[in-house]
């Protein structure tokens, strides 16, 4: 079965998820024991889309969340590096394009926000990706993340990031197309950065604004910030 390093080469990320497509909603839902949809729902009403906006639901996958983002009103697109989860997610009515998050095909200045969710941790190189964001967003656009972090207490911390690496692999045998790929998720969650760190490189990349919140004690973060 395929899988990434955490070397993170593009061709690679997109070949695992490629592989995991099928079933990897369901997937999800198993592995995170349904808290995967209170995330997105968070997401969705912390960026609050409105009719009218122009939405970059980047990392899209199979556009679970584009749907979501869609909903109020706003024009939203869902892009993907991986071909196959874009397919995936066929049903689902919104725009889709495959797109490279280092080298985006969008105009300057052509978005109200831009999101990502759990995706940004497979990009080959963070800061490039996020200042391509902030290209294609209009000034005073904004910019949110939804992605595994760093609890901040250590004991549960441990404990979870010894259940990404033991169990998920187990479970995921049972309800994933491709199982082999959920080894590297715990191990790319564990490599992540923390809150902070995740906040310094989304300043470094040009955003200002940056905050971020804890979900489930901080099992994932929610970052947001905007373009001057």
């Amino acid at each position: 079965m395929s899988r990434a390093s955490l070397e993170k080469k593009p061709r690679e990320v997109a070949k695992m998820f490629d592989g995991v497509a099928r079933g990897y909603d369901r997937t999800n839902s198993v592995l995170t024991l349904g808290y995967d949809r209170r995330w997105r729902e968070m997401t969705r009403r912390v960026l609050d889309a409105q009719p009218g906006e122009r939405i970059l639901d980047l990392a899209a996958g199979t556009g679970v969340s584009t749907v979501a983002f869609a909903r109020g009103g706003a024009w939203c697109v869902a892009a993907d590096f991986s071909v196959g989860m874009l397919s995936s997610g066929a049903s689902r009515e919104v725009p889709k394009v495959a797109a490279d998050a280092m080298r985006l095909p969008f105009a300057d200045d052509s978005f109200d926000a831009v999101t990502v969710v759990f995706g940004i941790r497979n990009f080959f190189d963070t800061e490039v990706a996020l200042a391509e964001m902030r290209r294609v967003v209009k000034p005073g656009g904004r910019l949110l993340v939804c992605e595994f972090s760093q609890p901040r207490f250590k004991p549960f911390r441990t404990v979870f990031h010894w259940g990404m690496k033991r169990v998920a692999p187990t479970i995921a045998k049972v309800v994933s197309s491709n199982p082999e790929a959920y080894r590297y998720l715990g191990e790319s969650i564990k490599d992540w950065h923390s809150q902070r760190g995740l906040a310094e490189i989304v300043a470094k990349a040009g955003w200002s604004d940056v905050e971020w919140m804890n979900l489930t004690f901080g099992v994932v973060a929610l970052h947001r910030a905007k373009k001057r």
